[in-house]
């Protein structure tokens, strides 16, 4: 019979990941119902080129996809369990921040398409012609740029 250490069954989870994954769902959730309630009817001027305006996404980023919402839907919720798995072993510090921030925004866009009626993300940040983003994607955009710096300046994103 072959034993396996206690040591290599241990699950290691990296809290930080899971806390910041948690605010931005949340937080992400609640800007969402906000916007959907509050902006049906209006656009709102924020000031120079920024716009709160409500519009909802089938595809993926920047509108990509639209044409496939269950194909979108699928794609999405791989890559989230694919950071799930990743970033959940993640080394403390900054590669824990970024997991965390790509996860939160992942599973906060992969509940909206699945929870709210459209079936489809709901985007309100608009910026003069750039596409109309949510507080989802900045969290994932952010985190990949603080993965990417991590990466690039040789630090460890994950943990043993």
């Amino acid at each position: 019979m072959c034993l396996v250490p206690r040591q290599r069954l241990r699950l290691r989870v990296n809290v930080t990941v899971v806390v910041v994954a948690l605010v931005v769902s949340a937080v992400d959730a609640v800007s969402k119902a906000w916007a959907r309630q509050d902006l049906a009817d209006r656009a709102v001027h924020v000031g120079g080129p920024v716009w709160l305006r409500l519009q909802y996404n089938s595809g993926i980023s920047f509108s990509i996809n639209r044409a496939g919402p269950l194909v979108t839907t699928v794609l999405t919720i791989a890559v989230a369990l694919a950071v799930v798995v990743v970033g959940l072993n993640a080394a403390p510090g900054v590669a824990a921040a970024g997991f965390g921030l790509l996860l939160g925004g992942g599973v906060a866009n992969v509940i909206d398409r699945l929870a709210a009626n459209p079936h489809q993300v709901t985007d309100f940040v608009a910026l003069g012609s750039f596409p109309v983003f949510n507080g989802a994607d900045v969290a994932i955009t952010a985190g990949f740029v603080i993965l990417t710096v991590a990466a690039l300046r040789g630090e460890r994103l994950l943990g043993r």
